[in-house]
């Protein structure tokens, strides 16, 4: 009589883990893609600049500007992100069971 109370509570948990996986891999993918944004972002910046210094025609200060500020803006979204996910994560591990 057990093993048919087991076998149900096994079921549940391998899809309960199973739906975990996906959820991490889901955020995984998201960050992935959140790093790609903030990377390119940062290199059509880079680009931009180097287009500037080097005289290229109508390339103006004032978009060069803006594309560095752009980079800015993200680079700093992504500190702020991980140090959130630092901190829930530290509060997480300091939760007691």
């Amino acid at each position: 009589m057990q093993s048919q109370v087991k076998a149900p509570e096994c079921i549940r948990l391998r899809r309960a883990i199973k739906q975990a996986q996906r959820r991490d891999q889901q955020l995984a993918d998201v960050l992935k893609q959140g790093l790609g944004v903030v990377n390119q972002t940062q290199q059509n910046a880079d680009a931009l600049a180097t287009s500037f210094q080097r005289g290229t025609p109508g390339v103006e200060l004032a978009d060069v500007m803006i594309e560095m500020q752009k980079a800015n803006v993200s680079s700093a979204t992504v500190a702020e992100v991980r140090n959130r996910m630092v901190s829930a994560y530290q509060e997480i591990m300091n939760m007691q069971i």
